[in-house]
């Protein structure tokens, strides 16, 4: 079956066509029509009206929506999540999980593995599991008594249930190095977070496989002249990429502009770390075990205040960043997408050219989405 998405302000990584159709033949994307070239007789046609069209959003950092964590014990909780993503444009969603033992991981796993058997929201190809391995000094609003050391046998169990892709862990715990030398070996991607490993110790996690640094400058060791920790770590290693809360809560939006500054635009990826809470109203909520209220767009723990996690919406967190720096949508829909596929390995995804992925959101001027494709079929 083909479609055509006509009348596109078609926006892709270093592309930005007006008046461009998209061609989809099954999955994936067969063509690109430019303006005034004759279109194909197709099975179904949409009109985008001229409205922004860009490869649909990847979120590798989120827990949570829709009164449900990834982590909660409620086989209708990661269905409800991933709907709520697809709404936000977000075509591919890593289920992010919480610091808790073992048997709650486990069961966590299951019903996202269950979820992807028939997925109807975003695809869930896997799983970033934010701690349990971090620095308690660093906790944030990860609980603190289900700590432990980095343990690579407990991941790779984990990966026998759901497919693991991103472990958030602190590299200075005892054995760090080697945990993160041993998940690059299993092709899982280590990123430091909740940490406050120095620089030189981020260096020697990085020779053996470092690829990523969570929630940036979000509970890591900050930029000093003597000792530029982990925040400097982010801007001034080349290889490195960084995730990027955009609410402009967790990072000040100075800060987001100077991180926009200075980072590659190939080495950044928007994320949301959204909770339970997300796309529902201010209130009180939980975050694994840990009370939480919601108030003018900011979760917090109760216990102290301390921010615990957002209720971004990622066409939001885009918008945010456009409107702080101007960057070009063609270079900033990079870190919207193009940047997680080719850290995670998705080769298909991440750009709207023929052979890749039909996964496409379609945006109004407000950045709100308008209808989303998944592999060639609407879903919103």
């Amino acid at each position: 079956m083909k479609t055509l998405i006509k009348n596109c302000r078609l926006i892709s990584p270093e592309l930005e066509i007006n008046g461009a159709s998209i061609e989809i033949d099954g999955k994936k994307i067969s063509r690109l029509y430019l303006e005034g070239e004759k279109l194909p007789v197709v099975d179904n046609v949409f009109d985008a009206f001229g409205k922004m069209v860009m490869p649909g959003f990847i979120d590798i950092h989120s827990h949570g929506a829709m009164g449900y964590d990834a982590t909660d014990d409620k086989p209708e909780g990661i269905k409800a999540i991933a709907e709520a993503k697809l709404k936000e444009g977000v075509t591919t969603y890593i289920a992010t999980t919480l610091t808790l033992m073992p048997e709650a991981l486990e069961k966590a796993m299951r019903h996202i593995a269950a979820y992807q058997k028939n997925p109807t929201g975003s695809k869930v190809p896997g799983v970033h599991l934010e701690g349990p391995f971090i620095n308690k000094n660093c906790a944030g609003a990860q609980n603190p008594a289900y700590v432990r050391d980095p343990d690579i046998d407990e991941v790779l169990r984990l990966n026998e249930i759901a497919r693991v892709l991103i472990v958030s862990f602190a590299v200075e715990a005892e054995g760090g190095i080697e945990f993160t030398r041993e998940l690059a070996k299993q092709g899982i991607v280590p990123s430091c977070g909740h940490s406050d490993a120095s620089f030189d110790q981020f260096k020697r996690a990085k020779q053996v496989g470092l690829k990523h640094l969570t929630h940036f400058c979000n509970q890591m060791t900050k930029f000093h002249h003597r000792e530029i920790g982990l925040v400097g770590a982010g801007i001034y290693d080349d290889d490195v990429l960084i995730e990027a809360i955009c609410d402009k809560i967790h990072v000040a939006p100075d800060m987001l502009s100077f991180i926009f500054k200075f980072k590659s635009i190939d080495r950044i990826a928007i994320i949301t770390d959204t909770m339970s809470a997300a796309c529902l109203s201010d209130g009180d909520y939980d975050l694994g075990g840990l009370p939480v209220y919601v108030k003018n767009n900011a979760a917090r723990l109760k216990s102290n205040d301390a921010l615990a996690g957002s209720v971004l919406k990622y066409y939001d967190g885009l918008k945010n960043v456009y409107e702080l720096t101007g960057i070009p949508l063609s270079k900033l829909v990079k870190t919207t997408s193009l940047n997680q596929a080719r850290s995670l390995g998705f080769h298909d995804l991440g750009k709207l050219e023929a052979g890749y992925t039909a996964d496409i959101v379609i945006l109004d001027d407000d950045f709100k989405p308008s209808a989303v494709f998944v592999e060639g079929a609407r879903r919103v």
